[in-house]
């Protein structure tokens, strides 16, 4: 460590160093050297021997001057002289031959996109950073070659049984053909019998329609899904004949908390608190016919004045009761789409820059990348995961036990 500080002051006596700019630009002139250095080391190793120590060794091969190269660095733009030799036998590995950008900027640039920054902001803040100019289209383009990934990702092998698997979509608007098309991006997020949360599939289509969630359920048994307990849902169009017609065996739960905001909306505001407050005797209460005493109950208090908000639950009760059969561990987990509303909320933030997306290609990219930053903060399992898991095997042994 002495020696080291006795080389660093050293070196800021003879360069002079009295500004951090100094500093910046010592590292840029070192960044260079160092590189420069590092490919002659290689270009030893490949000759056996350094230059002018060629000796006795018996080679017929030997340095052939240098071929300038423009590196793009985190310390801006460079010149290198790459080192050759007559027999074509050198192949750079510190910067590979066809390599131009030794910065790490395309990771950046798809670090900051996957965070919802603008292109204007991205060129803005690379500029600033490292005083490399980004356009729009070189951006796209950076952030295009992950496409591959995403393909890849959306048709990966999934787990053969998922106890419970959410599902919703988000509304964008996507460019085609010169119109601006309303698109909806269907989101599939599935619990595995580990106890941890994953994104099964993001695919962007045209409306809402049970032809659609069909497809998207036939691609999750394609991909080796061959079971799933339970299918918990908003009230959207098509859920229901979907599910029925690819996992016939699956129990369906209505979004709890969906159907109380589609009940308030035909409450008086000034009603709105009491009837929330008395509404939660019906979803807390310990079996289905306790429920059913309750609603009965509200409905006399409130139905003659509120007669839609009561008969939204009525209409629906098949596909809201589900979780009445289960203890509060497993409730907990199934009677809300809360979970998935989060991963919404996390798409919206990081698309709120795009008001129109040039493609669905585009718009799945987009979601991909968010969905990776999404995934990375799910490390926890469901708390009392190994209370719902025995539960959920003592209630569908076969259907579990045969893919432990």
């Amino acid at each position: 460590m002495a020696v080291a500080k006795e080389q660093i002051r050293q070196i800021i006596s003879q360069n002079n160093i009295s500004s951090v700019t100094d500093v910046y630009s010592l590292l840029k002139e070192s960044f260079k050297d160092i590189l420069q250095e590092l490919m002659e080391a290689e270009l030893d190793a490949t000759l056996g021997y350094e230059k002018n120590q060629k000796g006795d060794l018996l080679t017929d091969n030997k340095r052939n001057g240098h071929s300038p190269k423009t590196l793009k660095s985190q310390y801006g733009e460079f010149q290198i002289d790459v080192p050759r030799d007559r027999n074509g036998e050198y192949e750079p590995k510190l910067i590979s031959k066809y390599q131009r950008d030794v910065s790490g900027i395309e990771e950046k640039i798809i670090s900051l996109y996957a965070r919802g920054m603008s292109t204007r902001d991205i060129h803005d803040q690379i500029n600033d950073l490292y005083g490399i100019e980004v356009s729009a289209e070189m951006v796209s383009k950076i952030t295009d070659k992950i496409l591959p990934q995403v393909k890849e990702w959306q048709s990966r092998p999934l787990n053969p049984i998922y106890p419970f698997v959410f599902m919703d979509c988000i509304h964008y608007k996507v460019r085609e053909d010169g119109r601006i098309l309303n698109r909806a991006a269907y989101v599939v997020l599935g619990v595995t019998v580990e106890g941890y949360k994953d994104i099964l599939s993001i695919t962007a289509g045209a409306n809402e329609t049970s032809k659609f969630w069909l497809g998207m359920l036939n691609d999750l048994k394609n991909r080796g899904v061959k079971d799933v307990l339970f299918f918990c849902v908003d009230g959207l169009p098509g859920f229901k004949e979907a599910i029925q017609a690819v996992y016939p065996q699956a129990e369906i739960q209505r979004c709890v908390i969906h159907m109380l905001r589609n009940s308030f909306k035909y409450i008086n505001y000034n009603d709105l608190k009491k009837f929330s407050t008395d509404f939660k005797a019906v979803y807390n209460a310990p079996t289905e016919s306790a429920a059913l005493t309750e609603l009965d109950i509200i409905k006399e208090k409130w139905g003659k004045k509120y007669p839609y908000a009561i008969s939204n639950w009525e209409n629906n009760w098949e596909d809201v009761s589900s979780f009445f059969q289960f203890s509060d561990e497993i409730r907990r987990i199934m009677y809300t789409t809360n979970i998935i509303e989060g991963v919404n909320r996390q798409y919206r933030k990081v698309t709120k820059t795009k008001s129109v997306f040039p493609s669905d290609t585009s718009l799945e990219k987009m979601l991909y990348l968010a969905s990776e930053n999404v995934v990375k903060k799910w490390t926890q399992r469901y708390r009392n995961w190994d209370q719902v898991l025995n539960q959920l095997i003592v209630l569908y042994s076969e259907r579990i036990t045969k893919y432990l």
